[in-house]
């Protein structure tokens, strides 16, 4: 999975002074986020590698499982909710959360509380038809050694089921009220119907020597469509707190 394995290797905490903030504080916090909200809240821990997910009425009209309330899952990505995502939105969800995490590594910590992602994605629901999600990540670093140590998503039903031209992707400062970074990218506006194919499977995790075999394309054309993906997509996606080094190492 490498799109996957770049983010764990950004966010999980390996370092050898652990952070002793009390995991039951904040898996109440979730709690009471789902239950007062209407959400699905995932709490997931980046020093022991896990995560918890609070579930209310939300879950199953989106199709999860009640059965166990809340869950807890051997990993910081909670794949039965992710599974439903839409692809395209998938990947850009990945983009996204990389993007910020990379902002917030080079921020000064005492301003890291003011920020948040906020999303508009498509998931299917019970019925399996997509609706539109909005999805709000908020990051927890740890007082004693200055890593992140908890990673807390919601995701509710949005009120406005409006079909967008593209979903929305947004990096706000909520102490400021401001939008910081905006992603309104149309993909299919911008890449050829392969180049699609080929960045759909890099979503997916797939390696290029993977993707190559499921197109019955060499694996030279497979590296060349996805720098040609780099290419399209670098002068659109690179914002002023990001740098282009960042965008390209994704990509390679």
């Amino acid at each position: 999975m490498e799109i996957v394995e770049k983010l764990n290797s950004r966010l999980l905490d390996r370092s050898s002074q652990k952070c002793k903030l009390d995991i039951e504080e904040y898996k109440q916090r979730a709690l009471v986020y789902a239950q007062m909200e209407g959400a699905i809240s995932v709490l997931s821990d980046m020093q022991a590698g896990r995560s918890y997910v609070y579930k209310s009425k939300a879950a199953w009209e989106l199709g999860l499982s009640m059965q166990e309330n809340p869950s807890e899952i051997n990993s910081i990505w909670e794949e039965e909710i992710i599974k439903r995502i839409h692809p395209d939105d998938r990947l850009k969800k990945y983009i996204h959360e990389l993007r910020f995490y990379e902002m917030m590594d080079a921020m000064d910590t005492e301003l890291r509380a003011d920020y948040s992602v906020l999303s508009k994605i498509r998931m299917k629901d019970k019925n399996d038809e997509y609706r539109f999600v909005k999805h709000r990540m908020f990051y927890i670093y740890s007082p004693d050694n200055g890593k992140l140590r908890f990673a807390f998503c919601l995701y509710h039903i949005a009120l406005d089921q409006t079909q967008l031209p593209v979903s929305d992707f947004m990096i706000i400062n909520t102490a400021k009220g401001e939008i910081i970074v905006k992603d309104k990218l149309n993909y299919q506006n911008i890449l050829s119907k392969r180049e699609l194919e080929v960045l759909k499977y890099v979503g997916e995790g797939y390696a290029s020597k993977e993707i190559a075999g499921i197109l019955s394309i060499s694996i030279n054309t497979v590296s060349r469509h996805r720098q040609n993906i780099l290419e399209k997509l670098k002068v659109k996606i690179l914002y002023r707190h990001l740098k282009t080094a960042f965008i390209s190492s994704f990509f390679l």
